[in-house]
């Protein structure tokens, strides 16, 4: 009798809570026209693009993480205020200006102009809500693109400059050749459209682009290179934090390449997928590239390895088979460690962290992959290799030259105007104290006097 009065009591229970649930919900804001609604495939996709949209914005954080652990330690305090300041002042930026160029209505397949301050976005229905969602997860895609800078412009830059850049190349540059592609533009419209299906040009080589840009107008930092051009190397002080920002950007990635349909399909598996194995080869092949050139398996030259086959797969990742997307991440990390090395020491261009080679390199080099290795049993489309042709080769190609030319020389121009305005670089005493100091007023690491004398 005991039992049976337990099991009444414990049904009664559970009545008593979905009555609670049933009264709750509705006043919270949840409330549904119908049960089968809910659980609806539109709010499946909102879901889904909201989860992955956090896994990107988390991505700031990796990238703070490489940039400081690959710089000095005087200095760590001020790549953690500019990759704080990315997403900050991005997001400001993408919100009022940003997004409008990027996605508005298309003026000549060149810009987009509507929506300014996300003014289209309502709740008054369905599509209403959804330009919001759509908003953020295309905000923290932006502010990667401008992070992507701060690494390669690291420890002699001035943060007021770096402020201005920040939000001009979000709330312009970054959209404009953006909506080329994404919103509608004129490399979208070709016989073949331009394929870069989660951003390794339209986010990452013209973050690299730009980022290359700086370096150059910069010039390198004091004791880079000799009297006689020979490069030294500057160590960062601390790979541990390099190889967590390597585990977090890879972790995020799930959320930058699957995230990208906008909508909870069964082809997120499948970029899963081609992600992983893409960086997972990257690694290998820039592990056995640095190894055999230097002798050793340079760390950081590994870590760099993944993160060269993240951004070269992010173009073709839902277009092409895993077994391409091991090829594709072979050939990148091989690619990495060449060209770090080449514009290190031939070009003489001082890039602390890998950026331009990491992003603006395998970024173009992971866009004219998917020319080749596109299936038509993945993304519809075939590549070179496929039976296609050379017409989507040739559509790569134009959109990569396309915009290096405008993310290198808006960021000319950028840089140029902010030099002869606020200035760019610090004192050569500022930069030989540290930038944590001078510029902020403070030590990342208190109290340890070795970090502001190096």
């Amino acid at each position: 009798m005991k039992r049976r009065w337990t099991l009444s009591t414990k049904a009664l229970t559970v009545v008593g809570l979905s009555a609670l649930v049933a009264l709750v919900l509705p006043s919270a804001g949840f409330a549904q026209d119908s049960a089968p609604e809910f659980l609806s495939q539109q709010n499946g996709n909102v879901m889904w693009t909201l989860i992955a949209a956090i896994l990107v914005m988390f991505m700031q954080a990796g990238f703070a993480m490489v940039e400081t652990g690959l710089t000095r330690a005087k200095n760590a305090g001020n790549i953690l205020m500019k990759n704080m300041f990315d997403f900050s002042a991005g997001s400001v930026a993408f919100f009022l200006v940003g997004f409008a160029l990027m996605f508005g209505d298309d003026i000549g397949g060149f810009i987009g102009f509507s929506n300014f301050g996300l003014s289209e976005a309502n709740t008054a229905d369905a599509d209403g809500l959804w330009k919001y969602t759509f908003w953020f997860f295309q905000c923290v895609f932006a502010a990667t693109a401008v992070t992507i800078v701060s690494g390669a412009i690291a420890e002699r830059t001035k943060f007021v400059s770096y402020l201005f850049l920040s939000f001009l190349v979000t709330a312009v540059v970054y959209p404009i050749s953006g909506h080329w592609i994404w919103g509608g533009g004129w490399l979208s419209k070709l016989d073949a459209p331009m394929i870069d299906f989660a951003g390794s040009t339209v986010v990452h080589s013209v973050g690299g682009w730009v980022a290359m840009a700086g370096a150059l107008v910069l010039g390198p930092r004091i004791g880079k290179y000799t009297k006689d051009g020979v490069a030294r190397a500057i160590p960062g002080h601390n790979l541990p934090l390099v190889a967590l920002g390597v585990f977090i950007l890879w972790f995020g990635w799930f959320g930058f390449n699957p995230g990208s349909t906008t909508a909870a399909t069964g082809a997120i598996g499948l970029i899963a997928v081609t992600t992983n194995l893409a960086a997972a080869m990257a690694a290998l092949s820039a592990m056995t590239t640095a190894w055999l050139r230097y002798g050793k398996p340079d760390v950081s030259m590994s870590l760099n390895g993944v993160l060269a086959g993240l951004v070269a797969i992010t173009a073709g990742c839902a277009n092409v088979s895993p077994m391409a997307s091991l090829i594709i991440g072979f050939g990148a990390g091989i690619l990495v460690v060449l060209s770090i090395e080449f514009l290190d020491k031939v070009l003489k261009i001082d890039d602390p962290v890998g950026a331009i080679s990491v992003h603006g390199v395998c970024g173009a080099f992971g866009t004219l992959c998917v020319g080749l290795f596109a299936s038509p049993d993945f993304g519809g489309t075939a590549g070179l290799f496929y039976g296609g042709g050379i017409s989507q080769l040739i559509t790569q190609i134009i959109g990569v030259g396309a915009v290096f030319v405008w993310a290198f020389g808006s960021g000319l121009v950028l840089f140029a105007l902010l030099k002869i305005t606020v200035g760019i670089r610090v004192t050569a005493e500022e930069e030989l104290k540290g930038l944590d100091l001078t510029e902020h007023g403070s030590e990342a690491y208190s109290g340890f006097q070795i970090f502001i004398t190096e």
